[in-house]
């Protein structure tokens, strides 16, 4: 009896290291790699252009790769329950074949599309490539819990095996006489579409900073890792230098496609291993670990991603602001480090995640004083390496609402980004004013005594904060030692806004994350490069 297969696509946009993609070929005679896309969702999703542009790329590559090898991916328009049950039987299928996913809603699909190829008589093979460890077994050796600090989670994993190895890439050899059924009618049955077919505006459209696919990942991953690697040596062993250049796109950077699994992270952590032991240096796999840490802490918790449900998420009474969460997100708040982040991110997909940090905070515990969500959904829909379990825990993180609970270590929006780009070289390279700023990591005031107030025609921007609008808590503001609304003792910090004693009693009782400090505090704080490292990813 012919043995049908169909390999399923969903991450794992790649074919090395892809042991699933490998069970379908394993004495298959006719292999079918399917990819499904709702142009319903495209169109209502809160998805933005660059990110389906980027996977719309992958999906293009992985087509390409495909071909070399005689077969095609079939993109197929709708939802696998609803057309996975007609695939069964009008392609004769006996096995299916996917890449684990870890999360919530993932599993909850897949577990029905178990459930109909079960019905169907078809064979299910899953394996588990897109992350480094089994996450179930690391919640087993922690006592049936995720660990919630990243230090109890390093522990867990220094305790267990290394990842796998990575397998060697699906190739005319492995296909081993399996072929692809393929009509003249494919490229417009099972095309990968345009993002116009998709319903998106293209006009206006910024270049491609981030190609998408997995033969630019290996690419970039061969000039890391190739011969002429001391730049990489570089910047693993020695602390970056703060400048304007690290907020740049990096040519050879990896984080969207290790999110599409354009790149296998261990195929990833492969190389890093080869590389720290030809330099003879301990391992550092924080890169990789933090991204494992937060998938084990979301895979059972289908509520990771909100604060209200959620049993690892402290309850903030953050504020309602629509007006200031737009003009955050549409780079319009004053604040011009704020802002050139937030343009290029909007541009481009992708920021620093120092830049990350920057901006998060002033949306939250800084300044704003708005809810992680809303940040969250913000990067869902610009970010292109943004998945739910990576998003929604760094937000978590940044706000700290969990994981990270030093509320008062927070990023100045112009003390920080004076110190990275203190000649506004960014600012200027993200949005080039049409006249020369002065003082260009800050909204221009009148003086340095409050209420300040805008200079007007002389800076470009409108500043989101005001002195009728107090900002919360950009800096560790000088405040009395015991008693709350915390008040401020000195001029000398211009980011000091008061708490009020409602805010500070209420999170204090059911939360115990606030504790009046027992001394005067002296100075903004302002994180440095090692503390965040140390602390967040």
């Amino acid at each position: 009896m012919a043995v049908n297969s169909i390999h399923w696509f969903r991450k794992g946009l790649r074919l090395h290291d892809n042991p699933a993609l490998l069970e379908a070929v394993q004495g298959a005679d006719t292999l079918r790699c399917v990819y499904f896309l709702d142009p319903w969702f495209a169109g209502s999703s809160s998805v933005g252009v660059n990110r389906w542009r980027f996977l719309l790329q992958c999906l293009e590559d992985l087509d390409s790769s495909l071909r070399k090898l005689n077969s095609r991916l079939f993109v197929i328009r709708g939802q696998p329950a609803n057309i996975f049950p007609r695939l069964f039987k009008e392609w004769k299928i006996s096995r299916l074949t996917f890449e684990c996913d870890s999360e919530p809603f993932g599993k909850e699909r897949d577990a029905a599309i178990k459930k109909l190829a079960s019905e169907a008589g078809v064979e299910v093979i899953v394996k588990t490539s897109h992350t480094l460890y089994n996450l179930d077994k690391i919640i087993e050796l922690n006592g049936g819990q995720p660990p919630l600090t990243y230090k109890r989670f390093q522990t867990l994993v220094s305790n267990m095996d290394p990842p796998d190895p990575p397998l060697e890439p699906l190739s005319k050899v492995l296909m081993n006489g399996c072929t692809t059924p393929v009509f003249d009618n494919h490229q417009e049955k099972y095309g990968v579409p345009l993002l116009e077919e998709l319903g998106f505006e293209t006009e206006g459209l910024c270049p491609v900073v981030w190609p998408g696919g997995e033969t630019e990942a290996l690419t970039r991953i061969e000039k890391q890792f190739g011969k002429d690697s001391a730049s990489v040596l570089q910047e693993i062993f020695e602390r970056p230098k703060l400048n304007s250049s690290l907020l740049l796109a990096s040519p050879l950077g990896l984080s969207p496609y290790l999110r599409f699994g354009c790149l296998s992270c261990r195929l990833f952590y492969a190389r890093l291993t080869q590389l720290y032991n030809k330099v003879k240096k301990n391992a550092n796999y924080d890169k990789l670990l933090w991204r494992e840490f937060f998938y084990t802490a979301a895979t059972n918790n289908p509520r990771f991603d909100k604060m209200e449900g959620n049993p690892i998420c402290i309850r903030i009474p953050w504020d309602k602001n629509p007006e200031a969460l737009a003009k955050w997100a549409e780079a319009k708040t004053g604040f011009p480090w704020i802002d050139a982040i937030m343009t290029q991110l909007r541009q481009e997909g992708w920021i620093h995640h120092l830049a990350r940090h920057a901006v998060a905070c002033f949306l939250t515990r800084g300044d704003l004083w708005i809810s992680w969500e809303e940040g969250m959904k913000v990067f869902e829909e610009l970010l292109l390496d943004a998945d739910w379990s990576m998003n929604a825990g760094s937000w978590m993180c940044h706000s700290c609402s969990s994981f990270f609970q030093q509320f008062f270590h927070c990023y100045c929006p112009v003390g920080f980004g004076r110190r990275i780009d203190p000649n506004g070289d960014f600012i200027r390279w993200v949005s080039p004013p049409t006249r020369p700023l002065r003082h260009c990591s800050a909204p221009l005031v009148t003086s340095n005594t409050p209420p300040y107030t805008l200079l007007g025609a002389q800076h470009l921007w409108s500043p989101l904060v005001t002195s009728n609008t107090p900002l919360r808590h950009c800096s560790e503001p000088l405040v009395t030692s015991i008693t709350p609304p915390y008040t401020l003792l000195s001029a000398q910090h211009l980011w000091s806004p008061l708490v009020t004693s409602n805010t500070v009693t209420a999170l204090d009782t059911a939360q115990n994350l606030w504790s009046p400090p027992s001394h005067p505090l002296t100075h903004c704080s302002v994180l440095s490069t090692s503390d965040h490292l140390q602390h967040a990813p």
